[in-house]
């Protein structure tokens, strides 16, 4: 396992989510309209501090996780994500999946990595560790400690990330 840290002008490494783009693949490309309410949804929690755990589906299916959790099938949404992860609501302690342009599940249950002994131990880092180890999906994390905002994918962390850091993250195209 690899621990990355960005500083605010460096770029992530590696382009990693062919999600949201067309690509010789047919995959879908993405617009500011699918990316967007997830950023901004995790700039607002983060500066509120409210822990977040927001799961992006690609090529391996995610539906045992899915069932795991409530079914929403809903429009990626600002306010939507939001109100999921309110500390009171019912769905606020698991984790969101994002599949094909949609919120298609909340309140998810991951499976939790055991090989995280190189740094701090949270609950959400171990699941987005663990799913991000088991499957190629990607991860968003909001820390309800410290409101940074993290990725894990390929079982590797994206630490720290600005707005600007995790729009581009969401959009870049595989090289």
């Amino acid at each position: 396992p690899q621990l990355l840290l960005h500083h605010r002008h460096a770029p992530p490494s590696g382009n990693v989510l062919k999600y949201f783009r067309r690509n010789k693949s047919g995959k879908q490309k993405g617009n500011k309209d699918d990316i967007m309410p997830i950023v901004m949804a995790c700039m607002s929690m983060s500066k509120q501090k409210i822990g977040a755990l927001i799961v992006i589906e690609r090529n391996l299916p995610l539906n045992d996780i899915m069932r795991s959790g409530e079914i929403i099938d809903a429009n990626i949404n600002q306010r939507l994500i939001e109100n999921i992860f309110f500390k009171n609501s019912p769905l606020h302690d698991g984790a969101m999946v994002i599949s094909k342009k949609r919120i298609k599940a909340a309140g998810c249950i991951l499976p939790v990595s055991h090989s995280m002994d190189s740094y701090k131990e949270l609950a959400a880092h171990r699941a987005a560790k663990g799913i991000s180890q088991e499957t190629d999906a990607l991860a968003v994390i909001v820390s309800e400690e410290t409101g940074n905002i993290s990725v894990a994918y390929k079982d590797i962390f994206h630490l720290r990330l600005s707005a600007e850091e995790l729009e581009r993250f969401l959009t870049e195209e595989s090289a």
